[in-house]
């Protein structure tokens, strides 16, 4: 499949037989990741899986570096997500909200009775954050099991921001972000530089948000056909590969960390 995993067998719940799934799950301060995606458009130059497939990088990327004697398995990716701010552009699969929150509350609730000891979902779309953190709360609340929640792309936003070349506004859906780590791991997938138009981020709201590193502390819902002709938004002509390799190690190094820290307060 297009966003197939690009970890190691070694933390790939799917690659294993379940004696070996149950007995990492029943081992102290084990953690089951879920990496959590969207199929929905991204430009003329980059793929509908974009989302799912840079997820999944990030989260096996991280798993890659953690110990092996800590006990840890990434789930597949729940491949759809929320999505219907880009219906109008086509090519996109979007669940229902609470459908989409019944998905997620199922695969933790079935994590914690194989045995594991936390959960922590990794997002990967910016339209799933809430409802990820709303889960956490919804199935935190009725287990002993320690579950979380993170979006990637907010993480290590310090280190992020020395790498970019784009001004805020440049780093949004599509943009030198996304398109840099996609050229990185799947350049077979990005098409060619003249293909890659993006517009940048401008919102009404000075509180809302302007880029993948700042989300603004405004909520507002507007179609992405509001932002851009093309769908894409952001400076995605000043993308490379050079820094989604930056971006790449950056983003893994502190997932990495974080699963360790899970662990440990959980063992």
């Amino acid at each position: 499949m297009i966003y197939d995993s690009i970890g190691s067998i070694d933390t790939e719940w799917a690659g294993k037989p379940y004696r070996e799934i149950t007995a990492i799950a029943e081992s102290d301060g084990s953690v089951l990741v879920v990496p959590v995606g969207s199929i929905e458009q991204h430009g003329h130059h980059l793929p509908v899986a974009t989302d799912t497939i840079l997820v999944d990088a990030m989260v096996h990327g991280g798993s890659e570096q953690v110990d092996t004697d800590v006990p840890l398995l990434v789930t597949p990716p729940v491949w759809s997500g929320f999505s219907p701010h880009h219906l109008p552009f086509g090519g996109t699969l979007s669940l229902d909200l609470d459908h989409l929150r019944a998905v997620l509350e199922d695969v933790a609730q079935t994590g914690i009775e194989n045995g594991f000891d936390a959960v922590c979902f990794v997002n990967g779309h910016g339209g799933n954050a809430s409802l990820i953190d709303a889960v956490v709360s919804t199935v935190g609340i009725s287990t002993d099991a320690e579950i979380l929640g993170t979006t990637y792309f907010t993480l290590a936003t310090e280190e992020i921001e020395s790498i970019r070349e784009s001004d805020t506004g440049g780093m949004a859906h599509g943009g030198e972000y996304e398109t840099s780590l996609m050229l990185h791991l799947r350049p077979d997938l990005v098409a060619d530089s003249d293909q890659r138009d993006g517009t940048i981020w401008n919102e009404h709201y000075e509180l809302g948000g302007r880029d993948l590193l700042e989300s603004g502390p405004l909520s507002v819902y507007r179609s992405f056909d509001e932002y851009s002709d093309s769908g894409a938004i952001g400076s995605p002509e000043l993308a490379s590969a050079e820094k989604g390799a930056r971006i790449y190690d950056t983003i893994t190094s502190e997932l990495a960390a974080l699963f360790v820290a899970i662990h440990e307060h959980n063992a």
